[in-house]
C-alpha cells in the first residue's frame, strides 16, 4: 500500500478502533461509496465472491450500489482494516427492514450482518485470522451498538460461510427463501438462506 493511500484511510474517522494482542489493529470506517469502489470491486469481481452477486458489474455499479445504501437509515456499508489495510467489508441492516424479516421472528435489538474478507494476498491463508477479525467486528455490532444478537443470512450453497458462522459460535437457524426485490434502485434476486444466530450473551458474558 501506498504511503497517499494509508493517509487517505488515517484521514478518515473510525466508528471502531480495537487492538488485539497478537493480531493488530481493526478500524470500522463507514463506506465511502466514490473512494472505496476500486478495492471493493476487485474483491466482489473474484468468483470466491460469486454468491455476492456482483460479478460483472464496473466499479461504477459498484459504487452505484454503495451510494444507493448510504441514504438508507437501516442498511449501512463499512470498510475494515487491519493494520491500515483493507480486511473486509461489512454491511449491517435491521432485519425488520430487510427481506430477512418477512422469513423469521425478529426480536428487539436484532441486528443483521453481510461479511466479506479479503482475499488471503502474499501470505496465504493464516489459521484463526478470520475469527480474530470477527471478534472485532462481533464486539463493534454487540456491545459498541447495543444490539443483542447477531443475525446471518448466508446462501445455503456458501458452505464456507456457513461454517465461518458457525465457527465462531453462532447456531443454525432454519433455512428460508428470501424473495426477490426489484425495486428502481435495487434488484436482489429470490435466495435460499442458511440463518444463523449468535446473542450478545453468549459472546460476552460477563
Amino acid at each position: 500500500m501506498s504511503d497517499r493511500t494509508t493517509d487517505t484511510y488515517q484521514s478518515r474517522n473510525a466508528v471502531h478502533e480495537q487492538f488485539l494482542d497478537g493480531f493488530g489493529t481493526v478500524r470500522v470506517l463507514p463506506l465511502d461509496a466514490a473512494a472505496d469502489a476500486e478495492v471493493i470491486h476487485r474483491w466482489v469481481s473474484e468468483e470466491r465472491a460469486a454468491f455476492w452477486g456482483m460479478i460483472g458489474l464496473s466499479p461504477g455499479d459498484v459504487a452505484d450500489i454503495y451510494a444507493h445504501m448510504d441514504t438508507l437509515d437501516t442498511h449501512h456499508g463499512f470498510l475494515v482494516l487491519k493494520d491500515g489495510e483493507p480486511a473486509a467489508l461489512l454491511q449491517t441492516y435491521e432485519p425488520a427492514a430487510d427481506r430477512v424479516g418477512e422469513c423469521y421472528e425478529v426480536e428487539p435489538g436484532d441486528i443483521g450482518i453481510h461479511l466479506l474478507v479479503a482475499p488471503a494476498g502474499a501470505r496465504g491463508i493464516r489459521p484463526g485470522w478470520t475469527s480474530q477479525l470477527m471478534t472485532v467486528l462481533l464486539t463493534y455490532v454487540l456491545q459498541n451498538l447495543q444490539h443483542t444478537r447477531v443475525v446471518a443470512d448466508p446462501d445455503v450453497r456458501n458452505v464456507k460461510a456457513v461454517g465461518r458462522f458457525l465457527r465462531q459460535g453462532f447456531t443454525l437457524g432454519p433455512v428460508v427463501a428470501l424473495p426477490e426485490v426489484d425495486l428502481p434502485d435495487v434488484y436482489l434476486p429470490e435466495k435460499e438462506a442458511q440463518l444463523t444466530f449468535l446473542t450478545r450473551k453468549e459472546t460476552f458474558p460477563s
